[in-house]
């Protein structure tokens, strides 16, 4: 189950629907609501079960609830109870979608900054404007971060320190099909048909095989 990693640690949800209500400024009702159907075992929507948990008024319990809706952090599904007779529950899919998606562009995000500080690592010097969004296109265009590094360290170990050259070994690398530095390894080897070839003693602007 995809959202199962979210729904089993209960306390990173907790932090992050207080984030949440803050983005989308919930009001208390909402937040309550909200809290309700993360933390209940029956998701079915009863208001005068939901009154007694909460203290929350009918009033209050119907416009949270529209809010929600509107606002595509819970949704209406139907499933089958345990005699097989079909009823209406309340699913946070969207909200658990939402952050799952957030959580995986903070981690792209980190994993861009730690790029960028290996280039600068390896060059010794701060990258320049140009050079920072040449790696980000790279990211963008589906590159790993593992492939980047690797053909970093590549460009680096026959001493060349310039992203055009880097460019190039992604895009020979990328022709080929390696997506991995292990299949990198492995199409090399046998490329020159010797088992002890150093990995990278390999000169890539010179590489013109279709």
């Amino acid at each position: 189950m995809k959202n199962q990693f979210l729904i089993e640690k209960h306390f990173v949800v907790a932090t992050h629907l207080m984030k949440k209500a803050i983005q989308k400024k919930l009001s208390l009702e909402e937040f309550i609501l909200l809290i309700y159907f993360e933390d209940a075992l029956d998701k079915t929507f009863q208001v005068e079960r939901i009154k007694n948990a909460t203290s929350l008024t009918d009033e209050q319990i119907l416009i949270a609830f529209n809010t929600l809706m509107k606002q595509k952090l819970i949704e209406m599904k139907t499933e089958k109870d345990i005699n097989g007779k079909l009823m209406e529950v309340i699913s946070l899919n969207p909200l658990y979608d939402d952050l799952i998606e957030e959580t995986k562009q903070i981690e792209e995000e980190k994993t861009k900054i730690d790029i960028y500080v290996s280039f600068e690592t390896e060059f010794g010097r701060p990258i320049s404007s140009m050079e920072y969004e040449i790696i980000g296109a790279w990211i963008e265009k589906g590159f790993s971060e593992e492939l980047i590094l690797g053909a970093l360290k590549e460009a680096v170990y026959n001493g060349v320190t310039n992203l055009r050259y880097i460019d190039k070994i992604l895009y020979e690398w990328q022709k080929k099909g390696y997506k991995t530095m292990k299949e990198v390894k492995s199409g090399l080897m046998k490329r020159e048909e010797i088992k002890d070839s150093p990995l990278f003693d390999y000169n890539w602007l010179d590489d013109n095989e279709e």
